[in-house]
């Protein structure tokens, strides 16, 4: 098969890797891609926002299936547009990826069909005086999020009044985040361990695989600014079969029922980001598409033809067999400039991304080559994920570390503390 892979980011080099394994995969191009996707694939230089461009070229070089990567060619209608042209792509419609782009889509979806998430009330930014007076009946802390795509960073926990006030300024006043701030979903904080789930789906039947935990805060203990992500590390313990099938039952089949009758059928990677509350499972986002980190460490989870689960999907009949868990564990700790998630430098060398043992893939999230030097190129610059055969997420944590400790760069800011949260709720 010819497949093309839509992105440039660590998720897409994760996803480039996997995809290269296969046997059925006879050539992987990566639109645009990174340094770091060059070594298993052809990365062709297509801004992944030139939908045109992108179209024209799967058509000439007889591409037999597209894997988008990010949220934005999904949410502006890539996948619709290359269906036109009767490419099989895995990655849901426009419609279908409301369930990310539109929070108050759904959580108003949610609501209908009683599926489980946290109470919550919708706010445009012409309703601002009604948001402050909301404010002042509410709970705190209380959580107040960007009702947009704002790159996993329009989320605020608000500890009182005055900070959740701040944040609705931000939001309606200032704009930080752009248009996706002018509608803003207020909801109840929720207590618990968070979990992502993702479903891979044909709008009907569906596997689950590995569950992980993301760490969104840029600091150890959780501690800071929301950002993309700063690390994951798969299987959680907590996440027993039990849990599992109650998740299946009470929120991804609902969800994919829902989808359907709304006619928006969701054929692709779901990712459900779960809170384990004392009542249960409970919804905190939907996204239309594999996570960021949590595909750096689920996907060396997985054994089986990751591009026949990609394929049969795309083509409306997910084979359920296609992949399965390998009995390990994955760790991954992200590598940022320092700075991030606010203003940060880029273009700093980075040393020491050579000579990796066999359980280490160093995935590059944000860099660029210039005269046959890495450099630094984004807020997230590297996914340090290590493997083990056995589920070993002390071992696996280890590996990691051990392998961060050899590369440097100007600025180099990390958390130590990913996947500590496992080894308390196991202790």
């Amino acid at each position: 098969m010819r497949i093309a892979l839509i992105g440039s980011g660590g998720r897409e080099h994760a996803l480039a890797v996997k995809i290269a394994e296969c046997d059925s995969c006879n050539k992987l191009f990566i639109i645009p891609g990174n340094p770091g996707t060059r070594q298993v694939g052809e990365n062709i230089p297509i801004d992944k926002d030139d939908h045109e461009r992108i179209i024209s070229f799967c058509l000439e070089q007889k591409i037999d299936l597209v894997v988008i990567g990010p949220e934005k060619p999904l949410i502006e209608g890539l996948t619709d547009k290359l269906l036109e042209k009767g490419i099989k792509i895995f990655g849901p419609t426009m419609k279908a990826s409301r369930i990310e782009g539109e929070k108050s889509f759904a959580k108003n979806l949610m609501k209908e069909y009683n599926i489980p998430t946290a109470a919550f009330e919708v706010f445009n930014k012409e309703n601002y005086d009604d948001a402050i007076n909301y404010l002042h009946k509410v709970n705190y802390p209380i959580v107040i999020k960007a009702d947009g795509i704002a790159s996993g960073k329009g989320v605020i926990i608000a500890g009182s009044y005055d900070d959740a006030k701040e944040a609705l300024k931000e939001c309606f006043v200032n704009s930080s985040f752009g248009t996706a701030g002018d509608k803003v979903v207020i909801e109840e904080f929720m207590l618990g361990q968070e979990a992502s789930i993702f479903a891979i789906t044909d709008g009907f039947d569906f596997i689950l695989l590995p569950a992980a935990q993301d760490h969104k805060r840029i600091f150890d203990g959780d501690k800071g600014k929301n950002t993309g992500g700063m690390g994951a590390y798969a299987p959680i313990p907590f996440l027993n079969k039990k849990n599992l099938k109650l998740v299946a039952k009470e929120i991804i089949e609902p969800t994919l029922k829902a989808m359907r009758e709304k006619k928006s059928p969701f054929i692709g990677c779901l990712y459900c980001g779960l809170m384990m509350t004392t009542q249960g499972p409970k919804v905190v986002e939907f996204n239309c598409r594999f996570g960021d980190p949590e595909t750096q460490v689920i996907l060396p989870l997985l054994e089986g033809n990751f591009v026949e689960l990609l394929y049969s999907t795309a083509c409306g009949k997910i084979n359920k067999e296609a992949v399965g868990y390998n009995d390990g564990a994955s760790v991954c700790v992200v590598v940022a400039s320092k700075g991030y998630p606010d203003k940060f430098e880029n273009g700093f060398e980075i040393y020491g991304l050579e000579n990796f043992p066999q359980n280490i893939k160093v995935y590059h999230a944000g860099t660029k080559e210039v005269d046959g030097k890495i450099l630094t190129n984004g807020g997230r610059v590297l996914d340090v994920t290590s493997f083990t055969e056995k589920n070993d997420l002390n071992k696996a944590k280890k590996i990691a570390y051990e392998t961060l400790s050899k590369i440097s760069f100007d600025g180099m800011c990390f958390r130590k503390d990913i996947s500590d949260k496992a080894f308390l709720q196991t202790n």
